[in-house]
């Protein structure tokens, strides 16, 4: 029921399908297919209950389910097919306490999306391309195409015209709302001809915004006469890795990676971005036998900001792009001699002490969304217990 995809096609049903749907369920599923698709969601069968949509029903999302316009409400009738302006569609299922149907059943499929202008929004810049058949088609050149800080040149191609902005330069300005860290800019197309001109100056206004859990990239036209715009989703770029020792000088490559009980474990969290105004904080960090389940049998270092393991200890990072802690290969290796580990980052912008880099041990409820920061998983590992180490365990 719910949950995140990243295929690039498949199938959708409710629970139980073809069977009857259970009440009071509510699921969420959330779409995302590769930068610059759409979303195309056909529905195939749908049989619930029908009064108006009020009770059992099915919502289209253009994009994450409390930040996007809805696209539509079904419940009956006729088989709709939607289409995202993204590459991001949420689906969800509600039905209430009363009378059960056989539900649903949708197909989803990735398409191309317009490629006459693509935005890319990556970990040190915003990768802005405007197509040279499009300018052409419309009467402009490649020579008309610049940066609102014309400092800052684009390359020009045979086929496009190539921006790479970083999102600390080049006149891109930065700004912070409740939830959100906006990094914009504008790239305009000028016609020719001074005194007399022929056709209205565009611009393209391009936007990386942060929301919770994911990048969401923009890019609209303003006072044109053509209607451009490109909407994108994507993720922070971090990772984990281990040292060898608390000079973090040396990673350990090796995978998995063997290790005695009690043995000290050494990580370094670091996120790749231009942006030097943010800080990583580990939020949580679960073990796990299972390196797709952390709930069934699961060892608890850290969970929400709250040190749950008496060995973890943090360390003084270099930048504020880098989170060090170390914690022992603990007792639960005992009984699991190969084990995982997903960790819980925390993005916040810098300075900002109502965010929970500084506030630290602090649990709060999912709809706290004071501060603009980011949660993102990573899984590393395993980890393996040397045979020695696990025998004089044993005999121990």
């Amino acid at each position: 029921c719910g949950g995140s995809i990243s295929s690039s096609s498949g199938m959708l049903q409710s629970p139980f399908y073809p069977g009857s749907y259970p009440n009071n369920a509510d699921c969420m599923w959330e779409i995302q297919v590769e930068n610059n698709f759409r979303v195309m969601l056909m529905f195939r069968e749908i049989l619930m209950q029908s009064s108006r949509c009020q009770y059992d029903y099915i919502e289209v999302y253009d994009g994450p389910p409390h930040s996007s316009p809805l696209l539509g409400r079904v419940c009956s009738g006729s088989f709709p097919t939607f289409i995202s302006s993204s590459n991001m569609m949420t689906v969800r299922f509600h039905s209430d306490s009363n009378y059960t149907f056989g539900g649903f059943l949708a197909h989803y499929s990735s398409i191309p999306a317009d490629q006459n202008t693509t935005l890319l929004c990556l970990p040190d810049y915003m990768h802005a391309v405007v197509s040279r058949d499009y300018l052409e088609s419309q009467g402009y050149s490649a020579q008309m195409v610049t940066l609102n800080n014309s400092s800052c040149m684009p390359t020009v191609t045979s086929q496009e015209v190539i921006f790479n902005i970083p999102y600390d330069g080049c006149g891109t300005t930065q700004e912070e709302n409740d939830d959100t860290i906006n990094y914009s800019n504008m790239i305009k197309i000028t016609s020719s001809g001074n005194i007399i001109k022929r056709k209205k100056n565009i611009h393209l206004h391009i936007s990386c915004k942060m929301l919770h859990n994911t990048w969401m990239k923009v890019m609209y036209a303003a006072e044109d006469t053509i209607d451009l715009q490109e909407n994108q989703f994507g993720r922070y770029d971090l990772n984990i890795t281990f040292y060898d020792s608390s000079s973090f000088l040396q990673q350990v490559h090796n995978s998995p990676y063997y290790v005695d009980l009690n043995q000290n474990l050494y990580l370094q969290a670091y996120l790749h971005s231009s942006d030097p105004n943010l800080s990583v904080f580990v939020d949580t960090c679960v073990a796990s036998p299972d390196p797709q389940d952390f709930n069934t049998l699961a060892y608890n270092i850290i969970k929400d900001g709250c040190v749950q393991d008496s060995s973890y200890t943090t360390y003084n990072s270099p930048s504020s792009h880098f989170a060090r802690f170390k914690f022992n290969a603990f007792e639960f290796m005992n009984h699991h001699s190969l084990v995982y580990l997903r960790c819980e980052l925390v993005v916040c912008r810098l300075q900002d002490h109502s965010s929970h880099c500084y506030r630290g041990c602090a649990r709060r409820s999912k709809r706290d969304t004071s501060s603009a920061e980011e949660k993102v998983s990573v899984v590393v590992g395993p980890l393996q217990l040397r045979e020695g180490s696990a025998q004089s365990s044993r005999t121990g």
